[in-house]
C-alpha cells in the first residue's frame, strides 16, 4: 500500500518514549494513555522485548508516536541487546518518560540506573517526565509521599503519581507531556524560505524500481504536500519528460526539485532563470545540519583508495538494482577516488557507535527518521571529528554543481570548486 496524504508519517510525529525497569508498568501506562491495548501487559518481567510504537494524537501536541521499550535493567546476552535497542530509541525521543514501580519502593531503593538514563537525556537536551506508577498497589501509609520526596530530591523535579490500572494520574501525564513538548514557535519547512505563494515549482520524479507502480516515495509526497499548503503551483513530471514539461510552461519555473540521481541531467537542461535543488538536498536542512553536511562534502576531495566511507540508509528494503545508496553513490565515489575505496552500508537504526574507521559518513535524506534521531548521528560525527554529509549534497558535489544548487537554510560561502 502506498503512502497517503492523509497520514502523518511517523518521522513527522513527536516521539514520546517510555523507559523504566522491568515490571514498572510502562506498557500499562501507554495503553492507558492511548485508550487501547497497544503493548502486551503481563505480571511477568521482561514481556516487552522489541520497541513497540503507537501513532496517536494528543491535544496540545498533535500527531505523536508512543514508544514502549524493554526494561533498562534487563540482563543477560538478550537483555543487553534489548537495552541497546532502548538506547537507540532514546536517540529518537523528543520526550522521555521515566517510570518507576511505586510498589517496589523502600528505604534501600536504588536510583542509580534511572539516574544514568536521566543524565543521558540531559546530554541530549531531551525533556523528561517522571512517573511513579502502580500507586494503587501501595497500601502502607506514607510510602507514596516518601517516594515522591526521594525522586524530587534525586532528580530535582516532582513525579506524577499514577495508576494505569485505576486510570489515575493519566490526565496529569498528558498535561505534563504537553508542557514538555518541543516548542513549535518556529515551524520547519522542507523548502525553507525558498518559495512564496503562487511560485511555480517543477518536480522531476524518476519512476524506477525504487518507486514501484502506483507509489511515490515519501520525500516526494511530503514535499508535494508542503507546496500545496504554501499555495505554490506544483507541476510534476518524470525525468524523461523534462523537456516537454518545460516547453508547455509559459515561463521557466522558479524552482526545480529533482531526485538527486538525476542532478546532472536536469542541471544541463534547466533554464538559466530557474533555481535547482533535490529532495535529498532539501531534507539535509529539514532533518539535519546543512552547514555540517556542506563542510563534510568537501572531504570527498581528499579521499584515497585506502579509505573507508560509511553510507547510512534509513530504509531497510532489500537491495535493488541501481539503488542510489547501494549502487549509484558508491560507483560515483569510486569513479572519483579509485576502485579500492571501501564503502560500508548500514540501514535502519543500525549505526556504529565508533566512527573512527571512517573518513566520511554519508546519510540518506532520512525521510523515515525524525530530526532528533538524525541530529544524534550528526552529534556523534561531530564529537568524533568525522566529516558527514548526505546523499543530495554528496551527489551535487561529485557532479561539480554544488555551488549552483539551492541549499535551504545554508548561510555559508562555497568555494570555487563548490
Amino acid at each position: 500500500m502506498g503512502i497517503t496524504l492523509n497520514d502523518t508519517p511517523s518521522a513527522n510525529r513527536t516521539h514520546i518514549a517510555f523507559f523504566g525497569k522491568m515490571n514498572s508498568g510502562k506498557s500499562s501506562l501507554i495503553n492507558a494513555l492511548a485508550g487501547q491495548e497497544v503493548s502486551i501487559v503481563s505480571p511477568v518481567s521482561g514481556t516487552t522485548t522489541d520497541p513497540v510504537k503507537k501513532p496517536m494524537e494528543i491535544h496540545g501536541i498533535g500527531p505523536c508516536v508512543l514508544i514502549d521499550t524493554a526494561g533498562i535493567d534487563d540482563q543477560g546476552e538478550l537483555g543487553s541487546s534489548r537495552v541497546a535497542q532502548a538506547k537507540r530509541v532514546a536517540q529518537q525521543a523528543d520526550i522521555a518518560v521515566l517510570v518507576w514501580n511505586a510498589e517496589e519502593f523502600n528505604s534501600t531503593f536504588d536510583f542509580t540506573t534511572e539516574k544514568l538514563w536521566f543524565e543521558l537525556f540531559q546530554k541530549k537536551s531531551t525533556p523528561v517526565v517522571l512517573v511513579a506508577n502502580k500507586t494503587d498497589l501501595c497500601t502502607q501509609q506514607g510510602v507514596l509521599e516518601n517516594l515522591a520526596k526521594k525522586i524530587e530530591s534525586e532528580f530535582k523535579e516532582s513525579p506524577i503519581l499514577a495508576s494505569a490500572l485505576a486510570k489515575e494520574g493519566i490526565q496529569d501525564l498528558k498535561e505534563a507531556l504537553v508542557a514538555k513538548a518541543p516548542g513549535q514557535e518556529v515551524e520547519r519547512y522542507i523548502t525553507g524560505d525558498l518559495l512564496s505563494e503562487e511560485d511555480v515549482v517543477l518536480l522531476i520524479m524518476p519512476q524506477d524500481i525504487q518507486a514501484p507502480k502506483g507509489r511515490l516515495i515519501l520525500p516526494q509526497v511530503q514535499t508535494l504536500r508542503e507546496l500545496l499548503d504554501k499555495k505554490c503551483i506544483a507541476i510534476c513530471t518524470a525525468a524523461d519528460k523534462l523537456e516537454q514539461a518545460l516547453a508547455v510552461l509559459r515561463q521557466p519555473p522558479k524552482l526545480m526539485i529533482t531526485d538527486s540521481q538525476a542532478y546532472k541531467a536536469v542541471y544541463e537542461k534547466k533554464p538559466a532563470q530557474s533555481r535547482l535543488t533535490s529532495f535529498s538536498t532539501l531534507f539535509a536542512a529539514y532533518k539535519g545540519d546543512i552547514e555540517y553536511f556542506v563542510q563534510g562534502a568537501q572531504a570527498i576531495d581528499s579521499l584515497t583508495p585506502q579509505d573507508k566511507v560509511l553510507i547510512a540508509e534509513c530504509c531497510t528494503h532489500a537491495p535493488l538494482d541501481e539503488d542510489i545508496g547501494r549502487e549509484k553513490l558508491p560507483r560515483l565515489l569510486r569513479k572519483k577516488v579509485g576502485a579500492g575505496l571501501s564503502v560500508e552500508i548500514v540501514s535502519g537504526a543500525d549505526f556504529p557507535n565508533d566512527l573512527s574507521a571512517y573518513r566520511l559518513v554519508i546519510q540518506c535524506g532520512a525521510c523515515m527518521f525524525n530530526r532528533k534521531y538524525v541530529m544524534s548521528r550528526v552529534d556523534a560525527a561531530k564529537g568524533q571529528q568525522i566529516p558527514m554529509t548526505n546523499y543530495g549534497i554528496a551527489i551535487a558535489h561529485l557532479n561539480g554543481i554544488l555551488g549552483q544548487v539551492e541549499l535551504a537554510g545554508y548561510k555559508g560561502s562555497l568555494g570555487a570548486n563548490g
